[in-house]
């Protein structure tokens, strides 16, 4: 077995390129959130 994990969660990297922010500062991202409220996500984004 490998001496390393599969997953390195990187909260700050997460939120800056997944978050809600970002999320809304383009076009296709508020696209994003218009499906995900459509569809009746309960969480829109990280």
């Amino acid at each position: 077995m490998p001496s390393y994990t599969t997953y390195h969660p990187h909260k700050v990297k997460r939120r800056r390129t997944l978050g809600f922010l970002e999320r809304m500062s383009t076009r296709g991202g508020r696209n994003v959130i218009k499906r995900r409220r459509a569809k009746g996500r309960k969480k829109l984004s990280v």
